[in-house]
This record gives structure tokens, sequence and C-alpha cells, in this order.
């Protein structure tokens, strides 16, 4: 095809200085996210450098951010643009450039792939001991207000309300509730202290609970690896005769509140966010080797014994360092170990995109392969001066000049 005018804006989106330009702000992005993994971990990194379309930098003095480098989002974006746009206007869809056409299509894939994993990708952890059986995984991150029923003898009534929820300050209601929750104040992360602790404490605003004796402390949001933050809020619960009252509820309390409504009782608690499962996990043994002579892994692996809800599946799994099991839609990795072996970590992955990929890179290896064959047979074919479809003409003179066979 023609060549695209500068002036036509279709030029920007189809040029090569594009295409540099773009991949030279991937290096420094990934540069500049490598050094701050550092300070960060790796999910800070991953949410500030990739999985945002800038990185913003703060006004000092001031709370006001500003944009300061486009982010992973945006930058894949306009790639996958410029090479969709470079091919329909620059590329002749021919057998000749069909390696390229395969190789591009590949790393199409494999961005689109990158930014579907981002949304949709949950990363969860399930600590099992041995003997124990568990049928959900609980969130790294994510948090939730659960309101537990426990009248019920044989189960528990549990209502869920995501995090999220809680900072707008809007009162929930859900037809499981015979009352409203009412957030009254969250913190992403805050130090609980009891009261007699604290000189000249302010008045709790917890009225129910234990948090009446605790002080929460707000405190500034940490991603460094070896950190934790403690999600801390208080909730009022609101009745048709009024209030029941106000609750502090933390991550970092052990024992939620309990509390009786209605001849019904109630625990509340702030948790990590629960992904249950169709089916159970038991842990039957779990093993750690170590070489020896020194404390170094060489392999911990967990026995486990796999049961579905409807009695399909009922086996033995061994689940072991770059061996995970795959079932349910989820990818069980072997992550860790604690309490002297006796308890299993196992890293939840949800990631329908998972599969992507492998696709994208066998696309880019076959797009490799068809266009180095294509060179290759036309090297080989000049080198022996055949035209194509044709016969050697360097061949013909020579055998026509050559004396017959006695």
């Amino acid at each position: 095809m023609a060549a695209i005018p500068r002036s036509n804006p279709l030029g920007f989106f189809t040029s090569l200085r594009l295409t540099v330009v773009l991949l030279v702000l991937s290096i420094v992005l990934v540069f500049a996210a490598t050094l701050d993994q550092v300070h960060l971990g790796v999910w800070g990194v991953q949410e500030k450098y990739f999985r945002s379309f800038f990185i913003y930098g703060q006004i000092p003095g001031t709370t006001a951010f500003f944009p300061i480098f486009p982010g992973g989002y945006l930058l894949g974006g306009l790639l996958i643009i410029n090479l969709v746009a470079a091919h329909f206007y620059r590329f002749r869809l021919s057998w000749k450039k069909s390696g390229i056409w395969l190789t591009h299509l590949g790393l199409i894939i494999l961005l689109v792939g990158e930014g579907l994993s981002g949304m949709l990708q949950q990363d969860n952890q399930m600590r099992i001991d041995v003997g124990q059986t568990a049928r959900y995984s609980e969130s790294f991150r994510e948090t939730e207000l659960a309101l537990i029923e426990t009248t019920h003898p044989d189960y528990d009534e549990v209502v869920a309300i995501p995090v999220s929820r809680l900072t707008t300050g809007a009162s929930l209601q859900h037809p499981g509730l015979p009352f409203i929750v009412k957030p009254v104040a969250y913190y992403p992360n805050a130090m609980l202290r009891m009261r007699s602790q604290v000189p000249n404490a302010p008045p709790s605003v917890a009225t129910m609970g234990a948090g009446a004796d605790i002080v929460a402390m707000p405190m500034a949001v940490t991603t460094k690896p070896d950190e934790s933050n403690w999600p801390t809020g208080f909730v009022e619960l609101v009745g048709p005769d009024g209030s029941l009252g106000t609750f502090l509820v933390s991550t970092m309390l052990q024992e939620p509140d309990s509390f009786t409504y209605q001849n019904r009782t109630w625990r509340l608690a702030l948790r990590a966010s629960r992904d249950y499962l169709p089916f159970t996990i038991t842990l039957k043994k779990f093993t750690h080797d170590i070489y020896p002579g020194t404390d170094i892994p060489r392999d911990f692996a967990s026995t486990i014994q796999l049961r579905s809800d409807d009695g399909r599946d009922d086996r033995e799994v061994r689940i072991f360092m770059n061996n995970p099991l795959r079932y349910g839609g989820r990818a069980f990795y072997q992550a860790g170990y604690a309490n002297n072996d006796r308890t299993t970590v196992l890293q939840v992955v949800r990631n329908p995109s998972w599969q992507i990929p492998y696709v994208s890179c066998a696309l880019i290896l076959l797009g490799l392969l068809v266009q180095f064959g294509i060179h290759l047979f036309g090297f080989f074919r000049r080198r022996l001066g055949t035209p194509p479809g044709g016969a050697n003409p360097a061949l013909g003179p020579k055998l026509a000049a050559a004396p017959p066979t006695p």
C-alpha cells in the first residue's frame, strides 16, 4: 500500500518512530519499577506502574497529584493500536508476509492477555493444617465485612459486604439482614491499642462490644513486603426500633464481636475476602526436604485429598514446586509452609485468561518459523537459479552441448 502522508492523523499511529518511542518508554518503566520494588513490593509495583494509565507524583507540601509518566495500560494500549494500524495501512496480506502477520498477531494477543490478567486475575491464599479440611481461600489484599448468623447448630448464614462499600458512607440493606448497616468510619490501616495504654485518649466511637475499650489510631498505608496493613472501621447497626450500637471491626481483632437481636445470634468481623470453592481439600501429609548441611529447602510438597461437592471427584493429589493442581478454574501452587511443617501454604490463582500467553507464544514461534522458512526457501531457489515454476536456465545449455552417451 502507499505510504501515509505525515499530515494524515493515521500517520502518527502507524509510524515506526512511535513503536520505537513506546518500546523505549516501556524499558524505562520496567527499570524504574524494578528499582522501586524494594520500597513497594511486588503488588505495589504492579498496581503503580503496570496496572495503571499514568504514574502520579505528589506536589510537595500539598495533597495534589499530577501524572509524571505513562503507565503500563497506556503504553500497552498504544502498542496494540500501533501494531494493528501499521498492519492495515502498511502491510499487504500475502503468503510472503504470513510469518510477520502471525508474529505480530501473537504480540497483540500477548498484550491483550496481560491486560485481561490485570483486570480478572485473583490471587488468594489457603493455609491448611495436617488433617484439616478447607473449602475456601482468602485474598492477600481485599477485605470484607462479614455478618455471620450462628443461630443454626448445623450451619452459619453469612452476608459478606466488600470493604469498598464501607468507604462510601452510604447505608447498606441486605434481604438476609434484619437491620441496616451504616458505615461510620473506615481506615485502610490502623493500629489498635487498649484505652488504658493511651493517655488522654479521645472518646470511643464504638458503643458496643470490645471496641469501647480500644483506641484505633489511623496509620499510613504500607506496601512493603515485610509489613502489613490492618484495615479498621466503625459500623452502626440500625433496626426498625432504632440503633443497635456502633461496633469496632478490624482485621487486627482475633475474636469478632457477638450480639443477639430478635432471638438470633450474630458475629461481626472484618476479615480477608473469601472465595468459597465447590469442593474440599484435606491435607493428608506435608513433606519438607532440605539440602544436606543447610536450611535451604530442596523440595516441599502437600499430599491432599480432593473431594467435589457433586461426588464426581474423590482423589489424592500431590502438589509440589512447579507442579500445581489445576481444578475448578483455579491453580493451586505450593507457596510455603509454617507451624514446624504442620501447615501448608497454597497460593490459589484464578485467572480466566491464563492460557492466552501460551497461545500468543505459540503464534510468535510459528510466525518466526514460517518467515524463516519462506526466506530459506527463497535463498535456496536463488542459489539454484530456478525461477518460480521453471527449470534452471543455467543447466539448459550445458545439457544441450553434452555429447550423447554411447
